[in-house]
């Protein structure tokens, strides 16, 4: 990392993401670190600028209050300390509202640290590659391939600092959106001429997710069978010693520190095997999921390709709720095809961050065709957001969601009911497992 960092230690604050986003929008690059980091560790760290202690209602651990490790006061970085939303420099106390709050860090930042403006996308790309080549040498990388942002991005920027030494592998494990598959094979292997294998295991996930309804436990198991996939496709290749990952920033912290509590495991942090058998190359791990979106901009790929409706790594498997079931898991895939068609006809495909349709593991009672029903609800959930870090709810016109709704209940089976989630985040995450 050549570029100048600002390390946040946390110690328990909501606002740790706030106050790093904000960093880097002043262009400089900062990164979230547990409380407990030692003076040696931190000294690791390239071009550590300053440090920021960032206090917080959630600072005990065991009955005990938490705090950093004493030396790090004399260790000779500028030091910058937040306790419930004040700031303290040089013995001043500021209040750290959305007004001050970015005063106080360009002055830390720049006067106090004299850190350099030196984080965008151009230069990251560029240290990324430098990496990636030492990384890899003139081994061979398998990396899983969704069509979604984060991967079509990895693979942009891996194409760029290894071309043909990138082996792309799509796995169709049955919990794809509607004609998702097909249009992944059609972009990167019809057009864009990549090194691409397809593999339909839809049985072998859908199997191994029988009656199985913890979130957690179906995150892991999806995370486990993709890495064997994988593990087979390498040993059909010769040289393959690297996996590839889309893994971003806020799936790092969703998933946990030693001081942060974890929200939700993420498949590809949370859920890999213990004897995995490839080396690591996560490229994006430092952005957040608005940078990752100007980095594939800055790569050169299509807007439509960059701007695409975020999908989880898991697929349909956490907006199937509970034990997945095949009807269940049907009726989620037709009812999100069916408002992704809806919201492109009316523009806000173009508006909204992120749109999809969940299905409970419970029914209700209803009346379908002049007849008694007992059928599943489908709801819908429509947010906006910068960094996936926090979500609002879009308000979306009352004509827009009676034809969604119309068409749900006319044309996928085993519905009967239509919601929309007026939920934020925080309290609730964007998705629901």
């Amino acid at each position: 990392m050549k570029q100048d960092m600002i390390v946040i230690l946390d110690l328990g604050s909501h606002e740790n993401t706030t106050i790093a986003r904000c960093i880097r929008d002043l262009g400089v690059y900062s990164e979230i670190k547990p409380h407990d980091i030692t003076v040696d560790e931190l000294n690791t760290l390239a071009n550590v600028k300053g440090i920021i202690i960032n206090g917080g209602p959630n600072n005990i651990i065991d009955g005990q209050e938490i705090d950093v490790v004493s030396e790090l006061y004399t260790a000779g970085y500028p030091i910058l300390a937040f306790e419930h939303r004040l700031a303290q420099v040089d013995n001043r106390t500021y209040p750290a509202n959305e007004d001050e709050l970015k005063d106080i860090l360009s002055d830390f930042v720049f006067n106090e640290c004299h850190a350099e403006k030196n984080w965008n996308m151009k230069n990251f790309i560029n240290d990324q590659v430098e990496i990636i080549r030492n990384q890899v040498g003139d081994k061979k990388v398998l990396l899983a391939l969704s069509g979604g942002v984060d991967s079509s991005v990895v693979a942009a920027l891996l194409v760029k600092a290894i071309g043909k030494q990138l082996y792309c592998v799509h796995v169709n494990h049955g919990l794809m959106r509607k004609g998702e598959s097909e249009d992944v094979v059609e972009v990167f292997q019809n057009q864009l001429d990549a090194n691409l294998v397809y593999v339909d295991a839809t049985e072998r996930f859908l199997t191994k997710l029988e009656n199985v309804a913890d979130p957690e436990q179906k995150r892991k198991i999806i995370g486990a069978e993709f890495i064997r996939v994988f593990e087979e496709e390498a040993r059909k290749l010769d040289g393959i010693e690297f996996l590839a990952q889309g893994t971003i920033y806020p799936d790092i912290i969703e998933s946990g520190t030693k001081t942060a509590k974890m929200v939700k495991s993420h498949h590809n942090v949370g859920g890999l095997p213990e004897d995995l058998q490839f080396e690591l190359v996560e490229p994006l791990f430092q952005l957040f999921k608005d940078e990752v979106r100007a980095c594939g901009v800055e790569l050169g790929l299509p807007y439509e390709m960059v701007y695409r409706q975020p999908f989880p790594g898991p697929g349909l498997g956490v907006r199937c709720l509970g034990a997945i079931t095949r009807d269940r898991l049907e009726a989620v895939r037709e009812s999100d095809a069916i408002l992704r068609d809806e919201f492109a006809k009316a523009g806000l495909d173009k508006k909204v961050w992120q749109y999809f349709t969940v299905v409970p593991d419970f029914k209700s009672v209803g009346v379908k065709n002049n007849a008694r029903s007992y059928d599943y609800p489908v709801i819908i959930r429509a947010v906006n957001t910068v960094d996936a870090m926090t979500a609002t709810i879009e308000q979306i016109d009352w004509s827009i969601l009676m034809k969604i709704t119309d068409r749900i209940l006319a044309e996928v089976p085993h519905v009967n009911r239509v919601c929309y989630d007026m939920s934020p985040k925080p309290c609730a995450t964007i998705e629901w497992e």
